[in-house]
């Protein structure tokens, strides 16, 4: 609205003298006004004091405002009635439906913010092509490729505990949603059961061992067995041995081998398997001062430790490959133990590898 360069009272004092006989012509020349400003003024204000004058005044700036914020409000419905077809959540999306409005209908950029709820910065934003979110890209596909089962927990884990990258986690996991590397989250079936017991956790190196065995295929079909054997306070892998047999002979030599590097521990739990309550090994448990734990029949829980090694292992590499020899299967079994212990984070530690635990202990 235009504004006059005379203020209310003057205005009042103007038309106070044409009422007391002042000829217009005299006033307007008098005053540098026309005479159409005059009649005006005369029409719209004759017979009011300047309160009055005010005041409708501002009546006559609020109708204007409310008429403005109609007119901009039916305006939003309509823009949101034709451009929002479902639920558009993310700000990049609302940025683009707010530039397409302001190029469309010819609307404000400041209407246009509002409508779809974004603010002027994040309209006004470009986004810029970043060297680290490069890098990050090809870290993430590397190891997605190389590691099928990890998510992103422990992709992330990988990059900041592993490698040392200081990356932000939303930032990483922006990278890791945009290349859909996201796995599917398979629902579990809710089962209501006894709490179990917790198992203790070791305060030392080789206070406590667990072992298991597992069993698979060959692509011949012929069935082997892996003996796996941690040590419960680092979660570290001590050895995986594979072979078409293992009795207890071949299970002691497998403890003797690892004892002779690691040392011996001084409990080893398993289960009640054939090879493990046989008198061979609990006469050399007995010789050697190590105490066997055995659990309950029927209660893998109480073996925890193993049984979740057990499920890494099937799903990382041993559910993945097809060996054609005991030779193969054993080679690729030391060398991912070696990545397991170094370069695998373990979310039961923490996000740090085993070998990093022991240190820290160390």
């Amino acid at each position: 609205m235009k504004k006059s360069r005379f203020t209310d009272s003057q205005i009042m004092a103007i038309l106070k003298q044409a009422e007391s006989g002042v000829p217009v012509p005299e006033l307007c020349r008098e005053h540098g006004m026309s005479s159409a400003a005059f009649y005006k003024w005369r029409a719209k204000y004759g017979g009011m004091d300047t309160a009055m004058i005010t005041r409708m005044k501002e009546l006559e700036a609020e109708n204007a405002r409310l008429k403005k914020m109609y007119a901009e409000e039916r305006l939003k419905a309509e823009i949101l009635k034709e451009a929002i077809g479902k639920k558009v959540v993310r700000p990049s999306q609302r940025r683009e439906i707010a530039r397409r409005a302001v190029a469309d209908k010819r609307i404000s950029i400041r209407l246009s913010c509002e409508t779809f709820g974004v603010s002027q910065t994040c309209y006004r934003y470009q986004s810029r092509k970043n060297a680290e979110n490069e890098q990050i890209a090809q870290w993430l596909m590397r190891l997605t490729d190389n590691n099928r089962n990890w998510g992103f927990g422990l992709c992330y884990l990988y990059l900041r505990n592993v490698k040392g990258f200081g990356w932000n986690h939303k930032r990483v996991y922006r990278i890791y949603r945009e290349l859909e590397l996201n796995l599917r989250i398979r629902p579990k079936k809710r089962m209501t059961r006894e709490k179990p017991e917790i198992l203790s956790v070791p305060q030392k190196s080789n206070q406590v061992w667990s072992m298991d065995f597992m069993h698979d295929q060959l692509e011949d079909g012929r069935s082997f067995r892996l003996l796996n054997l941690i040590d419960d306070f680092n979660r570290e892998a001590l050895g995986v041995e594979a072979d078409f047999s293992m009795p207890s002979e071949r299970v002691i030599r497998c403890l003797e081998q690892i004892i002779s590097w690691r040392g011996a521990p001084q409990v080893i739990r398993c289960d009640n398997g054939p090879e493990y309550v046989s008198a061979t090994l609990q006469n050399w448990a007995h010789k050697r001062g190590i105490r066997i734990e055995y659990i309950q029949p029927g209660k893998p829980q109480q073996n925890a430790y193993v049984e979740r090694f057990n499920r890494t292992v099937r799903y990382e590499w041993l559910a993945q490959y097809l060996f054609t020899s005991i030779a193969e299967v054993q080679d690729f079994a030391t060398r991912w133990v070696w990545h397991y212990n170094h370069e695998r984070p373990n979310i039961a530690l923490g996000g740090i590898t085993p070998k990093q635990r022991l240190a820290m202990a160390a």
